[in-house]
């Protein structure tokens, strides 16, 4: 990792992944499911984000491959999509450790692989189009973004569940 970009947009995903983990920590198993408000909930927000790191720092940046099936599964791509939505019933979804699991896989696949890039493959388009950006760069920088936008919504989840906000 030469480049000061790529570094910088490393960082950044780190970071939101642990603000993200920290605020996934101490929510009990069978609070995963619990739609307070019947918008959302925990298992949802979390396999998510799953979902997106894979799509914005592997399969824009280096395109699927066929070993991506053991970093995160077509089942859980297809109920944590873009225009998947939550589903109150657990026996819908992986377990939250499964959950998890992928999460912290696809995290390191997509650090591994961002922290391979040079500088001037960041300007370079990505594989698949998306109505935010059209780089490298713009892929990588949108998914810590996008991570702190679900970390709200978990945020919010904490309180409708009766906890005190993190600060």
């Amino acid at each position: 990792m030469n480049s000061p970009r790529v570094h910088l947009l490393v960082d950044q995903i780190r970071f939101a992944r642990e603000y993200t983990l920290g605020l996934l920590k101490d929510f009990h198993e069978d609070e995963w499911f619990a739609m307070p408000g019947g918008v959302t909930h925990v298992a949802w927000q979390a396999g998510h984000l799953a979902f997106a790191q894979y799509r914005l720092c592997l399969d824009r940046i280096r395109g699927e491959r066929p070993d991506d099936a053991q970093i995160i599964s077509a089942g859980e791509l297809a109920i944590f999509g873009r225009d998947s939505r939550p589903d109150p019933d657990p026996t819908a979804y992986p377990s939250p450790g499964e959950i998890l699991a992928t999460l912290a896989r696809v995290h390191e696949a997509s650090i591994a692989a961002c922290s391979r890039l040079d500088d001037a493959e960041l300007d370079l388009p990505i594989l698949k189009p998306h109505r935010l950006f059209n780089t490298k760069l713009g892929a990588l920088s949108w998914c810590p973004m996008h991570e702190m936008t679900h970390a709200g919504q978990l945020g919010l989840l904490r309180r409708l569940l009766g906890r005190q906000p993190q600060w």
